[in-house]
């Protein structure tokens, strides 16, 4: 398996998230190659794709850092892996990438939000080190 740093959109990339973005959410669609191609772009993202030894895209994951007037933050979204593959360190690696990369790029820390009934997700977070939050979490749907 190998963590590959997205720098351009193709089909291959278009293709593996039409099959990853139903095994994450049902509530948004996947992206089209033109969002995918816009993300790549994105100088505050970074996506990060895991191969397995066949060169298939098996997971994925974004990690945001950006400046705020407090310092530098960043935040952890859509991590997925197939389901052909889970349980066989794809998520680990994705996460302990992600958190070097942040790391370098002077973050403090990193947030996440994860569904409390992707149990093995959420197990995996604290196994890298991260900490449930007492916190209150808002959203307003636009």
């Amino acid at each position: 398996m190998r963590i590959d740093l997205v720098t351009q959109a193709d089909v291959e990339l278009y293709q593996a998230f039409q099959r990853l973005v139903p095994q994450l959410t049902n509530n948004n669609p996947p992206p089209s190659l033109d969002e995918l191609t816009a993300l790549v772009h994105e100088a505050s993202s970074t996506l990060m794709i895991a191969r397995d030894d066949s060169g298939v895209i098996v997971g994925a994951l974004t990690l945001a850092v950006y400046r705020v007037p407090t310092g530098i933050r960043s935040i952890i979204e859509d991590v997925v892996v197939d389901i052909s593959v889970r349980g066989q360190g794809v998520g680990e690696e994705l996460m302990l990438r992600a958190i070097e990369i942040a790391r370098e790029k002077g973050a403090a820390n990193i947030s996440l939000t994860s569904n409390p009934m992707r149990v093995a997700a959420n197990k995996l977070y604290l196994r890298v080190g991260f900490q449930k939050r007492d916190t209150n979490a808002y959203q307003l749907k636009l």
